[in-house]
């Protein structure tokens, strides 16, 4: 299996803030829709050795669930380079997912990180 279990310990520093695209999966074991994306995920995670597939179960790490605000699960969540560029709930089938990839592969992030800065800049409050 390629996926790979998440915690608060290892999450910002070897997860999300790294180089490449990072797919995290906001779970819980009593979560039906859960349990029928699982497998879903798994079996895509097994497809795309170059990507890191996080699942995170929010009964186990609710200190992250509560930082993300997740309120609804399945939630999926896509980084890439360090930039969150999906937050989603439910759950997708196969080839939403792979969809979902290929177009996250495609980004030219040079632009995005331009995007990212001036909707930052437009958030800021004016100096004095």
């Amino acid at each position: 299996m390629a996926t790979v279990e998440i915690s608060s310990k290892e999450f910002f520093k070897d997860t999300v803030s790294k180089e490449g695209i990072v797919l995290l999966d906001w779970w819980a074991e009593w979560c039906g829709p859960c349990r029928n994306f699982g497998p879903i995920y798994e079996q895509v995670s097994d497809k795309h050795k170059d990507l890191t597939f996080g699942k995170i179960d929010t009964d186990a790490q609710p200190e992250l669930a509560h930082a993300f605000e997740i309120r609804s699960i399945p939630t999926l969540m896509v980084f890439r380079d360090g930039i969150l560029l999906l937050e989603q709930a439910g759950a997708l089938p196969a080839a939403a997912l792979e969809d979902l990839i290929s177009k996250v592969r495609a980004l030219d992030m040079d632009e995005v990180r331009k995007q990212v800065a001036a909707q930052r800049a437009a958030s800021e409050p004016p100096k004095a």
